[in-house]
């Protein structure tokens, strides 16, 4: 918009010192002369729309434009070329970098010049503007103008306003929706619905609905609440409200068809008047299902009252082709006696769909168990298992391992389709399938689908590696992400012994990437930048293929691949021409979530020394901190801007940086978040804001807006969530009078409310509190809230005392499937008792789910522990399966049980090397049970072993270490290096690492990378002749590991050159064994200040360098040169 309006008046401004002669406003036609006084009045917008409008059917020529000069000129109007263009770029300012003053420039537009403005925004399809002899690039235009989040608010409330009123009523619709698909759940608020209109045609209503129920997701419930009020407000309207009483509903088939997944909100009342011919009618549309299989928040109360009316309308309720209308009406059934089994099964099959609700699985589960009693009447389960659709997870282990191979045989078409497997189950049936079919193929394995994640390691490793490599290349492939590591590695390595290997490294695609060995890809050839396209990379692999890469490829090819961006190092920025720098810049900025913050700081120090001028705000950041002292006046909207449109702790800023950066941030908005335009700027930033500020200086109106924003955030601390529900209460008033809506509004945010405020929402709406408490999450915050859930769930059951006979247990109320599965985490505050006196069917149906919770006590544990004897019988006789179900609770078992247990299979060692509380002499008996029950010594071990003990390999010894072979080793250090053992036990590994890599003061960038907290193991000897260069390329994790007492062997300029995020990860220990200068050069690098091993900065000062900017090449996000030129030149 600003080059169109600078444009124009540099063409009305031509030949004005050579135009003397007076003229009369007569020979101006109507529109220019209007044009030329809101010229002279500074209306630089309403001339601008005014000119446009002229010119769309008027062709300029010199003779006009001479009129319109000679015309200031007789008004005695002034104007020189230099003051015009400063008038209008002091204009421009305002309307881009302030959206409240375009609001209100848009609000005082005229009919005609408000039609114009939304035809070229909107409607027009040019890409090019022509004002006389110049073409402006309207599209680029139009995208800086759609970038701002405040431009599209004020263009979102003026159409609302005024486009109603002017243009098309379709037309409108149109351009909400074009506006709504930014950001709807920031600009559709509840009090919208003020501002809608209440008269509409019917097309244009059914437009605007349509949108409204495209978007119901991203609105709050109170929105969708409004808007509901809103659409039934105007449905309504044919009716007279008289005709409208008890038995008489407004409700038609074709209204319930317009208000699609707003039918929720219809009160129960209604739902039962709705009349049994337009009911019979709506579930008659071929579209009825689609609707009903959306109301994913439909609550089982209005979902029965439905299948009351449409039973009432004549449906066979049981016939097949009735439940499929049904939708998610299916999950509540509740006409289940008499029924035969085919039926049951028919439902069954239709209930797949009910995982997509939005709470209410524990009725789900108990209707699913009921259909599946009845669907296996006079049946056996191998006759049926086909046709049982995803019930067959509610089947317990036991169940499982009652069915013949044969049966899971012919039932793998469903099987393989169904989601919410345990791994226990999955581990069953994968062993059923294979038996079955005696060889594994990569065909048997194609049909296995999701079951794929149960074959065993040692399974995949026997395959024949032709077959693997199949695997690799078809329709499997899209599961193997999700093998554990040990699978992967199981794979892996079975090729790489085949010779087979580089024909398959280029067929392995997404994560499963990540995990072959730096070593396996030195031994590979015949890489290209086409064949990383798909993969994801560790960053010691990127680091290494793109050096190699770089060779032979041009590194526009590389970049663009995304992943080998991880492997640009800061040598290889510094020695990018200016020129291939700017013009390629947006391969980093598009990826910047996968730069580490060095790569960022160099990124930066690279672009100020090149064009200090367009440096993209957002880095800033990472430049130490007295860089931030020109970010003021007109730069401080496009840096809050540019900050907002990022994830802040991607760069990874000190404490004091982040404080500084805010403090700034803050300045800008002049102290305070005044509205929803500063929550529009603050972007994610406003995850950042000090609690201070959050108390004293945000605005209800603008806590209105920050809510969903604030739900967003990854890592509020205590004390911002503190201020945010005070903020809430102050918004809300007391929890006494929420609605149902503003407590999901609220969400996780509930979890930090008083017991007692806890306890009245728990009473009025439990089903919503359940839901909250399972996407919270087991956090210390939460506990009160888990409490109040269980006591909510505990008085809504009917107390079903224990099944068992022991006189402990008389009296003594036990835990249901149901209040399992509704309590989720909250599980944690069942007594000891209460768990000791749990059914073992209860106990066997709910093991996985238990074991999840990660909040029992080591009392409770053992007394699940126990349970899981009564069921299982004795310990030798446990099979894989009941140990992989366990979870948590295997942390009860003693060294001495484990000694007991059958622990041959790694992929149960696999399981339970991931739980991190594990003893060390419990971890000792898991090493040694499972090498004695497999027959192996530690020289024997695979590298799919290594990576399937995982932090058991802590507990090994130096002559264990040592005597694990290098190859196996080299193909598992990666994984390796991600675990956190002793120092001891690292200094080992240490010195197995250089046996696959060579002496340790050899190791380069990838290596360090690759090797990860190993290197914590390193003496001080080695540590201190690392060159400073390679200390940005030991892992965070790496830096944590190495004692204190080493790290301070470190040279001042090592220090330095550690890296904003390796920096950062100093521990306090560690620091307090610093000299001074040691000290200076951590706070260098935790400042990101330009280090030894970034080329020196030029000369010129920075304050020069801002006052010369350098040509504006880059086109990315908003720059600083786009306001500097505006302001200096």
């Amino acid at each position: 918009m600003s080059r169109l309006l600078k444009i124009c008046f540099l063409l009305i401004s031509v030949n004005l010192a050579g135009i003397t002669h007076s003229q009369n406003s007569e020979d101006l036609p109507p529109l220019l002369h209007k044009a030329v006084e809101e010229v002279i009045a500074g209306k630089y917008l309403n001339a601008l729309l005014d000119i446009l409008h002229f010119q769309s059917s008027n062709v300029w020529t010199s003779d006009m434009l001479a009129k319109v000069m000679a015309y200031f000129h007789a008004q005695e109007v002034t104007f020189t070329l230099s003051s015009l263009q400063m008038s209008i770029k002091s204009y421009l300012k305002s309307l881009l970098y302030q959206p409240r003053q375009l609001l209100a420039e848009f609000q005082q537009l005229d009919q005609q010049q408000f039609q114009t403005a939304m035809k070229y925004l909107f409607n027009s399809r040019m890409d090019h503007l022509e004002m006389g002899t110049i073409v402006l690039d309207w599209d680029k235009t139009r995208e800086r103008i759609f970038q701002s989040p405040g431009v599209n608010r004020t263009l979102f409330l003026v159409t609302l306003d005024k486009c109603f009123l002017a243009l098309n009523a379709l037309d409108c619709v149109d351009i909400l929706s074009q506006v709504l698909r930014v950001s709807a759940v920031n600009y559709l608020q509840p009090d919208i619905t003020e501002s809608l209109p209440n008269l509409l045609q019917e097309d244009a209503f059914r437009n605007l609905s349509a949108i409204f129920k495209d978007l119901y997701d991203k609105t709050s419930a109170n929105t969708q609440r409004a808007l509901y009020g809103w659409m039934k407000q105007i449905l309504q309207k044919p009716y007279n409200m008289s005709d409208l009483n008890e038995s008489t509903s407004w409700v038609s088939a074709e209204n319930l068809w317009i208000l699609g997944r707003y039918m929720v909100h219809l009160p129960l009342e209604e739902i039962l008047k709705i009349s049994l011919n337009e009911i019979r009618l709506f579930i008659s549309y071929d579209n009825a299902t689609k609707q009903l299989d959306m109301v994913y928040d439909i609550t089982p109360e209005l979902a029965q009252a439905f299948l009351e009316r449409i039973n009432s309308s004549g449906f066979d309720m049981r016939n097949t082709s009735t439940m499929y209308r049904l939708g998610l009406l299916v999950c509540f059934y509740d006409d289940t006696e008499q029924m035969d089994a085919a039926v049951a099964r028919a439902l069954l099959h239709q209930m797949i769909k009910c995982n997509h609700l939005r709470g209410f699985q524990a009725e789900v589960q108990k209707l699913k168990s009921q259909l599946l009693s009845i669907a296996m009447q006079n049946q056996t389960l191998n006759d049926i298992l086909g046709s049982l659709s995803d019930a067959v997870v509610g089947l317990t282990s036991s169940q499982l391992e009652s069915l013949s191979p044969e049966a899971v045989h012919n039932a793998i078409a469903t099987l393989n389709q169904v989601s919410g497997w345990a791994k226990s189950q999955v581990m069953i049936l994968s062993s059923k399938y294979l038996s079955y079919e005696k060889v594994l193929s990569s065909y048997n394995v194609s049909q296995m689908g999701a079951l794929v994640t149960g074959i065993t390691i040692q399974s995949f490793y026997s395959m024949n590696p032709k077959e693997l490599s199949q695997i690799i290349r078809g329709t499997t492939s899209q599961y193997l992400s999700d093998l554990s590591p040990a699978q992967q590695q199981g794979i892996l390595r079975k090729i790489a012994a085949s010779g087979d290997f580089s024909s398959s490294v280029k067929d392995i695609q997404g994560a499963f990437f990540k995990e072959i060995s730096l070593s396996d890809l030195w031994k590979q050839t015949g890489y290209n930048s086409s064949m990383m396209k798909g993969k994801e990379l560790r960053r010691s692999q990127a680091l290494y293929l793109y050096e190699l890469l770089s060779k032979s490829n041009d590194p526009i090819d590389l970049l663009s691949t995304g992943q080998l961006v991880k492997g640009v190092t800061c040598q290889l920025i510094e020695s990018m021409g200016t020129e291939f720098f700017l013009n390629n810049f947006n391969f980093f900025e598009n990826n910047l979530h996968l730069l580490s913050p060095y790569q960022v700081n160099c990124l930066a120090w690279k672009f100020w020394k090149v064009s200090s001028a367009s440096i993209p705000p957002f880095l800033l950041l990472v430049l130490p901190i007295e860089y931030l002292e020109y970010v003021s006046g007109p730069l401080c909207v496009p840096f809050t801007e540019s900050l907002g449109k990022i994830e802040m702790d991607l760069l990874n800023p000190s404490l004091h940086k982040k404080s500084a950066v805010l403090q700034r941030v803050q300045e800008c908005l002049n102290g305070s978040v005044a509205d929803e335009y500063d929550v529009d700027l603050l972007g994610n930033l406003i995850c950042h804001l000090h609690p201070a500020f959050l108390h004293g200086r945000m605005s209800l109106r603008a806590m209105a807006t920050a809510l969903h924003q604030f739900k967003l955030c990854r890592q509020l601390s205590h004390e911002q969530k503190t201020e945010i529900k005070y903020k809430l209460l102050e918004l809300y008033g007391s929890p006494n009078n929420w609605t149902a809506e503003t407590t999901l509004d609220v969400g996780p945010f509930i979890a930090l409310l008083s017991k007692g405020e806890l306890s009245i929402l728990a009473e009025k709406f439990p089903d919503i509190i359940l839901q909250i408490a399972k996407t919270i999450g087991p956090t210390s915050s939460a506990e009160e809230l888990l409490s109040t859930v269980f006591e909510s769930v505990s008085n809504a059951t009917v107390t079903i005392e224990s099944s068992l006979t022991r006189p402990d247990c008389l009296g003594t109320r036990a835990p249901t499937s149901d209040e399992i599965i509704k309590l989720a985490g909250a599980n944690v505050f069942w007594s000891v008792q209460e768990l000791e006196c749990m059914d073992i069917g209860i106990f066997d149906k709910n093991v996985e789910l238990l074991g999840t919770v990660s909040g029992f006590n080591s009392s409770q544990l053992i007394a699940l522990k126990e349970k899981a004897k009564q069921v299982w019988g004795l310990l030798p006789d446990w099979k894989s399966h009941h140990i992989v179900s366990l979870g948590r609770i295997a942390l009860a078992l003693t060294e001495h049980e484990i000694k007991e247990l059958d622990l041959h299979s790694i992929d149960t060692i696999s399981v339970l090397s991931q739980q991190t509380e594990w003893t060390f002499t419990q971890a000792r008996s898991i090493l040694q049970g499972f090498l004695e029950d497999s027959g192996q010594t530690i020289s024997t071990l695979k590298s799919f072993d290594l990576v399937g003990l995982g932090a058991i390999l802590c507990a090994l010894n130096a002559t264990e270490i040592m005597s694990i072979r290098t190859t196996e080793f080299s193909a598992a250090v990666a994984r390796i290096g991600l675990l956190f053992c002793s120092t001891p036990v690292l200094r080992q590994f240490k010195q197995m690492t250089e046996t696959v890599f060579g002496t340790a003061t050899s190791w380069n960038g990838s290596i360090l990378q690759e090797i990860g907290t190993i290197a914590g193991g390193l003496n001080e000897d080695e540590l201190r002749a690392f060159d400073k260069s390679l200390m940005p390329y030991f892992q965070p994790t790496a830096i944590r590991s190495i004692p204190p007492e080493i790290f301070q062997a470190l040279s001042p300029e090592q220090i330095a050159n550690l890296g904003p995020e390796n920096a950062a990860m100093v521990t306090r220990s560690q620091r307090e064994h610093l000299n001074v200068s040691q000290l200076q050069g951590l706070q260098l690098a935790l400042d990101g200040a330009r280090t030894s091993t970034q080329e020196t900065q030029n000369s010129t000062s920075t304050t020069q360098a801002l006052q010369t900017p350098a040509l504006d090449v880059y086109t990315g996000q908003t720059t600083l040169a786009s306001m500097l030129v505006d302001v200096l030149q």
